[in-house]
This record gives structure tokens, C-alpha cells and sequence, in this order.
């Protein structure tokens, strides 16, 4: 059974918050029989940023950022099964929807939306987005976060089933690790710095840095060289996941603050979750509805409502109690959210279907 997945990026994580959750999810997937074929554009200088090498489980096909190259990967939809576009590839997302048209007949066709409160939101703006006019002929629709909320819009929307595939943790890639010089802190956060988030990242993380001048604050993630902060917060620029793990055993506490959208609709734990506590990371995470589900606050994640929160929570924290808190996330996690769970969830919904198909063709 084979996948051909149109995504953003598996071999690089720069300016790409999916790679992480495309390469756990795709890759419990291989072990579980399925070939997969990844294609992703050369663009926004992702290549030059690799921090993996194609891995064995994948094939990766990178096709130059032009429309002739775009067609050219999207024939290729009808060797398929199973025919995957995700949102958020950067380039071509509209063009890249025809890869639906082109899948052979009997096909699964999946969107795999990796922020479905931006599509959702772009999609009411604009009732003729080509999206919106593919979701009735799709099989599934999996998002990466958004629970009931995602679900009812975008099957109100015309998707025949929605389902959340929600991020997890893959823990031979991000696991405990020693503590690195270079990444001490009292609390650090990685983030890319965006428009949506922007303004959340100053209330939840700049402003408690510039209200306690003796604590030291990391700040991982591109775009912030310009940004003004307080002499107590260093900025290093881009982190690659090699050093994720390093990055979240090095600080006292690691930060969490979900985007505009995310925060706003819920139940849209990110890729930093699952990292930081299959680290073992003491979490400080920004309150969105459906916490729970992952993690317990207090005694698994510490949850802030404001900047005023975060710094009584920093000032309340002693070493002890953060390994408490991060051994307890870490076993919470896995247990019940690993990849190789999401893959089996994945794999039920695609074998069944593809069964039902064969048995209606039969019949």
C-alpha cells in the first residue's frame, strides 16, 4: 500500500513547525506496511536547512518551486493508494489540490491540515477557495489539533469525515537527554516568531523576562534578531531538532504559547507538548480549552493564564519540583501519546475504508 504525501517538508524543519509531527506520524506508518512517498518543494531555503538525511522509511522526492516541476510530482498522484495533500506547503497549495483529480480511481484522498484554525478561518472569508469546493469529493480530512470545534466546521463545510490526528511523541527522537551550558535558563521557549503569535509571545514571555531582571530567559526560533527585549533574555536564533532535546533538559522550565487561532479554538496542543515532556521538561503552557486531554495541569504541566502567572509560577519552582513535573508529564506521554499510537488510529481508518471500497467494487 503505497502513500503520496504533498507537504511542506520531512527533511527540514526551518520555518516548518510540521516536520516533527510528519516525520512520527509517517514514519509509524511505514513500519506499519505502508510505502511512502513524500514530495516537498524547494523553497524558503528549507533544503539549505536540512537536519535529516531521507530517511530509510521514505521515499523524499524535491521538485523545484515552478509550475512545470509542480505538475510533473503531482502525475505521479495515480501510482498511489492513498493520495495526501497537506495545508501549509507554501507554495503551489492551491494547484497542489488537483493531485485529487489525478489519483486513480479507487484512491483514499486525504487533506491532512496541519492549522486548521487559519484554514477554517480562510475558507469563510472566501467561499470560492478551491478548497472548500474539493471537500465533498475527499474521503477524510485529519487535522492536527482542533477537536469538536474542527471537527463540526469542516464537516458543516462539506468534508465527508473530519478527524483529528492529534501531534505526539516520537521518543526514539526526543527523549531526556544531559543538561547543555549553552542552553541554561530559567526559562526558555522556541518559537518562530509569526504575526499571530507575536503579541501572546510579549505578554506570556518578554514581559515576565523584563519584570524579573536577576532570572535568565532563552528564546529559540527565527525572525526575533530585530525584535526589543530585555538584557536578560538571549536570543539564538534558529534551533534545529537535533538539539531539541538538549534545549529542553538544559532550563529550569520551558515555555509554551500556542498561536492566536490555536489558543482561541482549543484542543491544538503543538509539537513543543509532546517534545518537551518526552524530555522530561518542566512545562509552563499558555491556557487553551482541552488541556486535560494531554496533560494534567499542576501536577503534569504548569498552566499560565497570563504573564503574571508565568512569573509566580517560575518564582514558585524549585529544581525538585520541576523534575517532579517533568517525569510526570514524560510518563503521561507515553503512555497514551506517542506516534506509534496516532499511526494505528491512522492505519484502522485507512484499511477499513480501502476494505469497505474493495468490498463495494466486489459486490
Amino acid at each position: 500500500m503505497k502513500i503520496a504525501f504533498y507537504g511542506s517538508s520531512l527533511l527540514s524543519s526551518y520555518w516548518n513547525g510540521a516536520a516533527t509531527y510528519y516525520r512520527g506520524m509517517l514514519g509509524e506508518l511505514a513500519k506499519l506496511g505502508w510505502k511512502v512517498v513524500f514530495y516537498e518543494p524547494d523553497a524558503f531555503d528549507r533544503q539549505k536547512n536540512r537536519d535529516i538525511d531521507p530517511p530509510d522509511w521514505a521515499e523524499v522526492v524535491v521538485y523545484d518551486a515552478t509550475p512545470e516541476a509542480c505538475r510533473k510530482v503531482m502525475a505521479r498522484a495515480a501510482e498511489a493508494d492513498v493520495v495526501v495533500k497537506a495545508s501549509g506547503v507554501g507554495v503551489f497549495d492551491d494547484e497542489l489540490l488537483g493531485v485529487f483529480d489525478l489519483a486513480r480511481p479507487g484512491a483514499l484522498r486525504i487533506f491532512w491540515d496541519v492549522d486548521a484554525p487559519a484554514t477554517l478561518a480562510e475558507m469563510r472569508l472566501n467561499p470560492e477557495m478551491p478548497l472548500k469546493k474539493a471537500l465533498p469529493n475527499l474521503d477524510f480530512v485529519f487535522t492536527y489539533g482542533g477537536g469538536p470545534p474542527v471537527v463540526a466546521a469542516y464537516e458543516a463545510m462539506g468534508a465527508p469525515v473530519c478527524r483529528p490526528i492529534y501531534n505526539a511523541l516520537d521518543p526514539t527522537t526526543h527523549h531526556p537527554v544531559p543538561a547543555e551550558p549553552r542552553f541554561t535558563a530559567d526559562l526558555a521557549l522556541l518559537a518562530n516568531r509569526l504575526p499571530d503569535r507575536e503579541s501572546r509571545i510579549e505578554r506570556f514571555f518578554l514581559e515576565p523576562a523584563a519584570g524579573l531582571p536577576d532570572r535568565r530567559f532563552l528564546l529559540g526560533g527565527s525572525g526575533w534578531h530585530d525584535k526589543h527585549m530585555a538584557p536578560n533574555v538571549t536570543a539564538i536564533g534558529h534551533v534545529g531538532t537535533r538539539d531539541h532535546n538538549a534545549f529542553n533538559c538544559s532550563p529550569l522550565a520551558v515555555l509554551n504559547v500556542a498561536r492566536d487561532s490555536m489558543a482561541e479554538i482549543g484542543f491544538s496542543p503543538a509539537t513543543r507538548v509532546f517534545e518537551a515532556a518526552g524530555a522530561g521538561a518542566c512545562l509552563i503552557t499558555d491556557f487553551w480549552e482541552g488541556i486535560e486531554m494531554f496533560l494534567e495541569p499542576d501536577s503534569e504541566v504548569l498552566v499560565a493564564r497570563d504573564g503574571k502567572d508565568v512569573a509566580e509560577h517560575l518564582a514558585a519552582l524549585t529544581p525538585e519540583r520541576a523534575a517532579t513535573i517533568g517525569e510526570a508529564a514524560r510518563l503521561r506521554i507515553l503512555a497514551g501519546h506517542t506516534y506509534e499510537r496516532r499511526a494505528l488510529e491512522v492505519d484502522a481508518l485507512l484499511r477499513s475504508e480501502g476494505a469497505w471500497r474493495s468490498e463495494r467494487k466486489s459486490a
